[in-house]
């Protein structure tokens, strides 16, 4: 049987201790910040990253340098066979095309996966493959059936301003002052290839209300059912520790016995909402069969 390794980025938001510790491996971004090159969680921490975002210093993501791609998956294949690459959705980066190219190399033993993912379900796929790797699927397989799975999760994410949309050109300025002045929460989500506008709230009460109200429709809807065999539910956020486990409890009551994780919505993500953010996302359950 053929030795697979598993390579993501830290868009998924799995540190390279997590990585370590899942026997995966993590392919830092890269951020340019007042043009000087950071990689997430080498050379820029959580904390940093926050700090330098809330002083106003020029903050853009980047993808991983070709060189740098290939020189992980070469060290890799020395002692693996084959390589399953899962990187961020190709509708929020180039650095999954880019990476596909860049696969045509190595003869079918890279497969890179364009499953739409980012953040906590670009996790969930990851923690897919391990599980198919464990029912004896090669890297053709796994990419196959991680593709297939890629439109069966949903992100809803909801902001505390909108002032790094503004400043990314995502919105106008004069939207972000009429919204500034209204007080209002905007609803965005993720579905596949794009970050978009969902919803508007007045208070952070009604915006959770929004969100708990669409991932139940998606359940219902999309994934098979509000059950623990069809789904699993994800909260993450931007440097609001305190109100995720807040609002996982009130999940925890609202959808019993479905397993709720709570973690850290990715920096690139971060880089272009800001801190104060809150999100619930859901993934459908792959159903695995061996091999």
């Amino acid at each position: 049987m053929a030795k697979i390794a598993i390579v993501t980025d830290s868009n998924s938001g799995i540190t390279q201790k997590q990585g370590e510790e899942l026997g995966i491996f993590v392919l830092p971004m890269p951020f340019m910040i007042n043009e000087v090159t950071f990689f997430e969680d080498i050379s820029l921490s959580q904390e940093e990253f926050y700090s330098k975002l809330k002083s106003g210093a020029d903050v853009v993501t980047s993808q991983p340098a070709p060189a740098n791609v290939k020189k992980l998956w070469d060290s890799i294949l020395i002692n693996y066979d084959e390589i399953v690459h899962i990187p961020m959705s190709s509708g929020l980066s180039s650095s999954c095309e880019s990476a596909s190219l860049l696969a045509k190399d190595y003869g079918g033993k890279v497969q890179v996966v364009d499953n739409l993912r980012i953040s906590v379900v670009q996790e969930q796929s990851v923690r897919d493959a391990l599980q198919l790797i464990g029912a004896g699927k090669n890297a053709a397989q796994i990419k196959e059936i991680l593709e297939a799975d890629k439109y069966n999760c949903s992100i809803y994410i909801m902001l505390d301003t909108l002032y790094y949309l503004k400043k990314g050109g995502r919105i106008t300025p004069a939207a972000a002052v009429l919204g500034t002045v209204l007080k209002i929460k905007p609803v965005l989500q993720i579905q596949g290839d794009k970050l978009d506008a969902f919803a508007k709230a007045r208070t952070v009460k009604q915006g959770k209300n929004i969100m708990i109200n669409a991932i139940s429709l998606d359940m219902q809807n999309r994934f098979g059912g509000i059950s623990d065999e069809n789904v699993r539910l994800h909260i993450a956020h931007t440097e609001r520790a305190a109100e995720a486990e807040q609002l996982k409890a009130e999940l925890s009551g609202i959808f019993p016995g479905i397993a709720i994780n709570a973690d850290r919505l990715s920096l690139s993500v971060a880089c272009h909402i800001g801190p104060g953010a809150l999100a619930i996302a859901c993934s459908k359950k792959l159903a695995v069969a061996k091999n």
